[in-house]
């Protein structure tokens, strides 16, 4: 019997990824996929980007990307997934931050062998926030390749928390627009997509 999608058991998290009504459409009704983000900035590298249980989030940055006159974002939507995170490389987790770090050293070495600079995280505008994330960008990607040639098994995803925007309230360690990205590597992490429903009111959410 032939191994399928579904086959192999594990815990799955619920993704939510910010898009326009179109290619929400599109996906749901299997006409095609979401496409892996493939910029020298991306966050946690190149894959398709998920906000971890967080639509409201997602729904932020659907609306934001409708508000820049060159984004294909015209009609905010979300769709929700169900991911398996499979082999992550979850930066949330200390054994993982530490392969970050020999990452970087490896990254650092090579440019400076080839003297040139190292990509920089840079913020935009008035924001203080790292938006731009050449570095950390590179850094991922190295850990991916690096990891690809040791083992059989390259990482299926990688795992991230930020603090991102404003302080919640004075001398707050919180930030309003905290959250955990997952970038999914391998399409098969993602096991189906789903139009994100409201709660019944009738009954209590489990």
């Amino acid at each position: 019997m032939k191994e399928s999608l579904y086959s192999r058991r594990s815990n799955l998290v619920v993704g939510f990824h910010g898009c326009d009504k179109s290619v929400v459409d599109a996906v749901i009704a299997g006409k095609t996929e979401l496409l892996a983000s493939a910029n020298d900035y991306d966050w946690l590298g190149n894959g398709i980007y998920f906000w971890e249980n967080n639509e409201d989030r997602a729904w932020q940055w659907a609306k934001q990307l409708s508000t820049r006159k060159s984004s294909s974002v015209k009609e905010p939507a979300v769709i929700g997934a169900i991911i398996d995170l499979g082999y992550c490389l979850d930066l949330t987790d200390s054994f993982y931050l530490q392969e970050l770090k020999t990452s970087y050293s490896v990254l650092k070495e090579l440019y400076a062998d080839a003297n040139m600079p190292l990509p920089r995280n840079e913020t935009i505008g008035k924001s203080t926030d790292l938006l731009i994330r050449k570095l950390d960008c590179a850094v991922v990607q190295t850990a991916r390749r690096i990891n690809a040639k040791a083992n059989q098994h390259p990482y299926d995803s990688v795992k991230g928390v930020f603090w991102e925007g404003q302080e919640l309230y004075p001398n707050a360690g919180f930030r309003e627009k905290n959250h955990i990205q997952i970038c999914v590597c391998n399409p098969n992490c993602i096991k189906g997509y789903f139009l994100p429903r409201g709660i019944n009111p009738d009954y209590p959410n489990p």
